[in-house]
């Protein structure tokens, strides 16, 4: 690559990512900080394994997730392919009428999720329907000529299949050469299918040829809103005429409404489609569908604190609805932990962590002695066995060992009756506790949830349920336990099964009792009554309603919410009273908030008060309140700016720029030459510029001189301010 040039400038050589290497490597840096242990690689290894697992999951859940969705699409292109294929009277029509076969896939509002999900399904449609996908972005396309050039570039892409990264030129040339039109499309599928028709003739069919004899030419409109009208309107119009040539499919992703489609192309156009509509998951059932994979569960030893996860799940719902960023967060969550906690080194399976807690060095052990939770599970002890856990490490082990396989049992059984609770709750009117289990999940985690008020009002309206709802809720709870792999769980499913017998015994005794009273009913009414008889009937009536005994269905009703009310109080303790939970829970609520939250002002301020905390330069580091030479020079003006009030004058402000400068000279330094200050000079305005200031109000009284301006400082301007 040559470097000669008519005028200086600067080149830059882009290293190929197959050559890049790393300066450093990831695992070093679990072990800069101060309090770094000695198992620094472990808890790196550790933390890499149990997020390979967490993607793999969330990979799957997706997947199935997003299944139907794909299967339905596939089904339509394989429809539309075979009347294509086979010229059936239907598809003659719809080529006489010119209409193109197009799919409107409505995604939702998480638009930064759209680019995997159209990953997946480019990737589903090359395995089953056709290698010919184009993939088309409206900034890549702000013109028909543009949108012809980027669709003829990616087809001849998966033809050729060359990696646009690895041979971005080649590719450029190739298109350039190449007249970008819709008949030099036609032109190249017809020689392609031409030759790929020639190749399965002279050979066998294999596992390997995946489509058909001529696959469809898929083109996929990512964000259907952004593009203009014009563009979309003159490519319908382009690719129907010759729709007979080319067998083309659109799918149009679309984040709003499939209204969207006739707001932005006029009937004439629209009427050149034949649309069905196919809607993807919502991203909230998404988001529930990874928090009960990933969160309730006991098949991964990471767990999040309620606070944290209500920070990620308030971005979710009021800042983007991207569950890839929920999941990202997730992922920062669990390196966090392990960078920051020395004693996640224990944070994986049960089995593994026994290992390792019988090699936990001395300083390791110091730090179990160090947790609140384990200082409060000390001070409910006898004395000897405080004497014990404080001073021997052996005995501490054996400890911790119980303690971690006690904090494993009460996931599996907070989990389950969780899930058992969210049955009951999740059907009664006004949600109580919330209608998704993530709420209700929170509302566990804050604290005692049985003392708050909603729990009360979720005890009332329990006791009010008829007898089919609740033999429903307590046929879905046995089959949560008896699913479940938590201990002591037999005895819960016989007594759930119990009350299931009590009530069919119950239903049972109602029909007789009801056919009895329907004859002492007819009875009653054969006899002749007067006036004195019914009044003293209403009476007692009236008496019995006053004193009336619970019936047999009431009481049991009121024995099984009792039981779930039992359960609850014994299984649903809130994690941060079980001793060792820092261990396997990530708390630090403003750590999170710190990376996640966008707080532009806090940002700037703190980038040029302390530029340490962002450049990490030792030389910038002070202690005190002094005002480092060796920081940028926007920083020096931005901290001299701190130390004035609202009015600064322009010439002592650049006195103490030109001090703190050359304060390394020392007292006895020569006098700066012109050269310098003039240097001074620059480096101030270039520092006024970057900070966007301008003259916002000029002393009345001195004038006479430039030196004397008076100037008002605001750092907060828009960005149009310049330095007069």
């Amino acid at each position: 690559m040559s470097t000669c040039s008519v005028s200086k400038g600067c080149f830059v050589f882009k290293p190929s990512p197959k050559k890049r290497k790393l300066s450093q490597k990831t695992a070093n840096y679990f072990g800069e900080r101060n309090n770094a242990s000695e198992d620094t690689d472990l808890r790196f290894v550790t933390c890499q394994s149990l997020w390979n697992q967490i993607k793999s999951e969330t990979e799957q859940i997706q997947e199935d997730l997003n299944k139907q969705l794909f299967d339905n699409l596939v089904s339509f292109l394989r429809r539309s392919h075979s009347e294509f294929q086979e010229k059936t009277t239907k598809w003659t029509c719809r080529m006489k009428s010119r209409e193109i076969p197009t799919a409107a896939l409505v995604l939702g509002v998480n638009v930064t999720d759209h680019d995997l999900t159209f990953r997946s399904l480019s990737e589903v449609l090359q395995n089953n329907i056709t290698p010919y996908i184009a993939l088309l972005e409206a900034k890549d396309c702000p013109g028909i000529k543009n949108l012809i050039q980027k669709l003829m570039g990616q087809l001849m892409n998966c033809y050729i299949d060359v990696d646009s990264l690895e041979d971005e030129d080649h590719v450029q040339v190739s298109q350039n050469r190449i007249r970008c039109s819709m008949t030099s499309i036609i032109s190249w599928y017809q020689n392609v299918t031409k030759k790929t028709d020639s190749e399965t003739r002279s050979k066998k069919r294999t596992s390997s040829s995946r489509h058909w004899q001529s696959p469809p030419v898929v083109v996929i409109f990512k964000d259907m809103e952004s593009f203009t009208t014009k563009v979309l309107q003159d490519f319908i119009v382009i690719s129907s005429q010759h729709i007979r040539e080319l067998p083309l499919v659109l799918i149009f992703g679309i984040a709003t409404s499939p209204m969207i489609i006739h707001s932005l192309l006029p009937h004439s156009v629209s009427s050149l489609l034949c649309i069905e509509l196919f809607q993807s998951l919502s991203c909230k059932e998404h988001l529930s569908t990874i928090i009960d994979k990933l969160l309730l569960t006991a098949q991964f030893p990471f767990k999040l604190g309620e606070k944290v996860l209500q920070v990620l799940i308030n971005i979710f719902l009021y800042h983007d609805f991207s569950v890839q960023n929920f999941i990202k967060g997730f992922q920062l969550c669990i390196v966090e932990h392990f960078y920051s906690q020395p004693l996640s080194v224990l944070c994986c399976p049960l089995v593994d962590a026994k290992k390792r807690v019988n090699s936990l060095s001395r300083d390791q052990c110091e730090n179990i002695r160090r947790l609140p939770s384990f200082r409060r599970y000390v001070e409910n002890q006898v004395s000897e066995k405080q004497i014990l856990l404080l001073t021997a490490d052996n005995f501490l082990k054996e400890i911790t060992q119980k303690l971690l396989e006690d904090l494993h049992v009460y996931h599996e059984n907070y989990v389950s009756v969780l899930r058992c609770l969210h049955v009951f709750t999740s059907s009664l009117p006004k949600y109580p506790l919330g209608k998704q289990i993530r709420e209700l999940h929170c509302a566990c985690l804050e604290n005692q949830v049985w003392q708050t008020e909603e729990y009360e009002s979720f005890l009332q309206l329990a006791r009010m349920l008829n007898k089919s709802d609740l033999v429903t809720m307590l046929e879905q709870c046995v089959e949560i336990f008896v699913s479940s792999s938590g201990k002591e769980f037999d005895k819960i499913v016989e007594k759930l099964k119990e009350f299931l017998t009590q009530f069919q015994e119950l239903e049972v005794a109602e029909a007789f009792q009801e056919r009895d009273g329907s004859v002492s009913a007819q009875k009653e009414l054969q006899k002749k009554t007067d006036l004195y008889h019914l009044q003293k009937t209403l009476l007692e009536l009236k008496e019995s309603r006053r004193s009336r005994k619970l019936t047999k269905f009431e009481m049991l009703r009121f024995e099984v919410v009792e039981y779930i009310d039992s359960l609850v109080r014994a299984h649903l303790v809130p994690a941060d009273h079980k001793t060792l939970h820092e261990i396997v829970y990530f708390n630090t609520a403003s750590v999170l908030r710190g990376h996640l939250n966008a707080a532009p002002r806090v940002a700037l301020h703190t980038s040029l008060n302390n530029p340490y905390c962002y450049l990490k330069n030792q030389a910038l580091k002070n202690d005190g309140g002094n005002i480092s030479n060796k920081a940028p020079d926007i920083c020096i003006v931005y901290k001299l700016h701190l130390e004035c009030g609202r009015l600064i004058n322009l010439v002592d402000w650049l006195e103490a720029f030109s001090t703190v400068v050359t304060a390394v000279e020392g007292p006895n330094a020569d006098a700066t030459s012109s050269d310098q200050r003039l240097d001074f000079v620059a480096g101030v305005l270039a520092a006024w510029k970057e900070l966007n200031c301008r003259i916002l109000n000029q002393h009345q009284q001195k004038q006479r001189h430039y030196s004397s301006h008076i100037f008002q400082w605001n750092y907060c301007q828009k960005s149009d301010l310049k330095v007069s």
